[in-house]
């Protein structure tokens, strides 16, 4: 009977492809990059890149691992049989893309079971950022990387220490709510930071280039391969849910309590009006 792959060797795949999916993503990037089409708002767009780079590490996985399972935010979903699923974003960060940001990365996950993170195991992750080459790396159990340099959360002394970093939702409601939420934290932490790529972010929480990343209604591909970097090098997580959307929150364990706590009071306040 055939053996699994270990972790590493997980990541050693993903790691692989990522790379050869960032170069293509880069490549694309140096060409220009035109709006394909919009998903759920005129601003929420994809790219033909995106669809491209999806395409390519689909057709890597399957010929490397046929029995696994697939979840992509373009292509959607394939079944498996093997309980390992392979969730990834090509290119998060697409509007940065689209604007000649550096800040997108191709971010490929490995999970066992379905792609909720509410319920998968993580087996290995990486992220790699095309226009700087940097490369995240976690393997479970063995630690996350940046370059090969192992990673370690912050721990902010206090509440009030901590820097955060967030993101915005494609509709109009949403990215209100989320700025009375913000309205109600930036008095009470250090600051916050607006990246645009959720891979990117749960990557600098692991890195302690910030000491939390929050926010409301991501998705699985968004976050996979970036919380698993998070984790292994050391930060909380706490997903929970409210108006029928998740939020979500990695976080530097000094903090990640008070900090979940206020965001819960603060998201009541906020979703009753």
């Amino acid at each position: 009977m055939p053996v699994d792959p270990t972790p590493s060797q997980f990541a050693d795949l993903a790691e692989a492809i990522a790379r050869e999916a960032a170069s293509l993503a880069a490549e694309r990037r140096a060409e220009g990059v035109e709006v394909a089409d919009r998903k759920s708002s005129i601003v929420d767009v994809v790219t033909a890149a995106d669809r491209e780079v999806e395409a390519l590490i689909r057709s890597r996985i399957a010929a490397a691992r046929p029995d696994d399972a697939f979840f992509g935010e373009e292509s959607g979903t394939g079944a498996g049989t093997s309980g390992i699923t392979w969730v990834v974003d090509p290119i998060d960060g697409t509007v940065n893309y689209l604007y000649g940001s550096p800040e997108y990365g191709v971010s490929i996950g490995v999970v066992r079971g379905a792609a909720d993170p509410t319920t998968w195991e993580p087996v290995a992750g990486v992220v790699v950022a095309p226009a700087t080459g940097v490369v995240h790396r976690a393997v479970v159990g063995e630690g996350a990387t940046r370059n090969g340099v192992p990673l370690h959360a912050g721990s902010p002394a206090s509440l009030a220490e901590t820097l955060v970093a967030t993101g915005f939702g494609y509709t109009a409601d949403r990215r209100r709510q989320q700025v009375d939420v913000l309205a109600g934290l930036i008095g009470e932490v250090r600051d916050i930071r607006r990246g645009g790529a959720a891979s990117l972010d749960c990557c600098a929480v692991g890195a302690g280039t910030v000491d939390a990343y929050y926010e409301r209604g991501i998705n699985p591909w968004d976050m996979a391969a970036g919380s698993i970097v998070a984790q292994e090098a050391g930060a909380a997580v706490r997903i929970w849910e409210a108006g029928g959307t998740r939020s979500f929150l990695f976080a530097s364990p000094a903090i990640v309590d008070d900090l979940a706590a206020l965001l819960l009071r603060l998201e009541g306040s906020v979703l009753a009006l």
